[in-house]
């Protein structure tokens, strides 16, 4: 989102199922089922529908916030490129471990108190953020954010689903508009409040979910009392079981690889674009707007005329040239600047091809088949940006670039020398 997008979209998706059991409601209908005529309107939600969109919109914002402010960060506290970079490391390290248990916390806290957890921790941990003095606090204080994020949207789609209007379609429609607009506000904000302090950000995100927390408690219902139903609780074993079957590991292992490139991309670029905070907030708010409307618009598009595994490899190949070019032309501003905004484009198609893929490679609960992905990808997230900053200092800035391609076109490779193991995701997407 926005970079966590796939991950999102594939968790919450089952998060309906699961938690509305625990919590004694009905089942979400089919996306497919038609909507009755008296229930279309999109907009003609509860209040408690725009409570919970508001603070999905500020929640994606966590991923881009921090990028316009990267490099005075590095100046204000004395930090290198590779410490500040952390930034990220901790995020996506916590996220990864935090995908093993929000399924379990969700399945027992049900979706109201899990949100509210998930805001808490966001506001504590940003705010403290803003009031930390050197880099290794703000690192490990990023982590806290990372959790509190991963218990927030694990359950926000599911939240939207069972309290909106109109069906599950419409409501999906809804989450995926607070997605799109977190990620692409998320850097134009982190710009905008960078440009007075880089400890802006991190307070404005503690102010917002202060007041997402204050409209959630006041106008989201509390869970039905149980009448009977089942309560489901899942495993921390369940997603590494679901590893053994070779379709979700080759695209987990692959996603892995392919977020060396991204995180290359969105830790590092800031450096070498020469730009200041507001500059590089624009840049991203491009990258981000692509990333938003072709995840939703181009790719099922790409989906139906190529298929899932050959349109998700054509995407990630034309990403690996992208990083290859600005390697290339590293010291050539605008070079830079349009590889970022085009790759929003590539990353968007892709996010939402992976996201098909994963869900239909195998025979497991969503959910279980989304935390074991997912736990692989954001290892991946994990290392990439400390590793590019690491690089650079230890090379040149072009280098970071070059390493990132690379690791793409190895899950490219990867991906086509499993092609065996995979192909059947789009036969399972035929059958929808």
């Amino acid at each position: 989102m926005s970079t966590f997008k796939e991950w999102v979209a594939a968790e919450t998706e089952h998060t309906i199922e699961t938690v509305e059991v625990a919590e004694g409601e009905p089942a979400a209908e089919s996306v497919d089922a038609p909507m009755p005529k008296a229930n279309r309107g999109l907009l003609s939600q509860p209040k408690a529908v725009w409570a919970v969109f508001f603070a999905c919109i500020i929640a994606f914002m966590g991923l881009g916030l921090v990028d316009p402010i990267l490099v005075a960060i590095g100046h204000q506290l004395q930090a290198t490129p590779s410490q500040v970079s952390l930034l990220f490391t901790s995020y996506n390290a916590v996220m990864a471990l935090a995908m093993l248990v929000t399924g379990m916390i969700s399945s027992r806290l049900g979706i109201k108190w899990t949100l509210l957890s998930g805001i808490v921790i966001i506001a504590v941990f940003s705010g403290l953020g803003g009031l930390s003095n050197n880099i290794w606090a703000l690192v490990g204080l990023r982590g806290g954010w990372g959790l509190g994020n991963a218990l927030f949207v694990a359950t926000a789609l599911a939240a939207i689903v069972s309290l909106s209007k109109g069906g599950t379609a419409k409501a999906i429609i809804l989450y995926e508009a607070a997605i799109g607009l977190g990620i692409s506000v998320g850097p134009l904000l982190g710009g905008w409040l960078g440009s007075m302090s880089w400890r802006g950000p991190f307070f404005g995100v503690a102010a917002l979910m202060v007041i997402a927390f204050i409209g959630l408690i006041v106008l989201m219902p509390g869970a039905k009392k149980q009448q009977g139903a089942p309560r489901v609780k899942s495993s921390i074993k369940d997603p590494f079981l679901a590893l053994k079957h070779r379709s979700l590991l080759v695209f987990g292992i692959g996603a892995a690889l392919y977020n060396f490139g991204f995180f290359t991309l969105l830790a590092f670029a800031p450096f070498v674009m020469g730009l200041d905070e507001h500059g590089i907030g624009y840049v991203f708010l491009g990258w981000g707007l692509l990333l938003a409307v072709t995840s939703v618009f181009t790719a099922p598009y790409l989906q139906k005329w190529f298929g899932t595994v050959k349109a998700m490899c054509a995407m990630l190949t034309l990403f690996a040239l992208v990083l290859a070019a600005m390697g290339i032309w590293t010291s050539t501003q605008w070079v830079t600047i349009v590889c970022v905004i085009i790759a929003g484009a590539l990353l968007g198609n892709n996010n939402t091809l992976i996201t098909t893929a994963v869900m239909n490679s195998a025979p497991v609960e969503r959910a279980t088949a989304s935390a074991a992905y997912s736990f692989l990808r954001f290892i991946g997230g994990a290392i990439a940006p400390f590793f590019a900053g690491k690089l650079a200092e230890w090379f040149n800035p072009s280098v970071p670039f070059f390493v990132g391609a690379a690791f793409v076109m190895l899950s490219v490779v990867f991906i086509a020398l499993n092609h065996a193991h995979v192909k059947h995701v789009d036969d399972a997407y035929a059958g929808h």
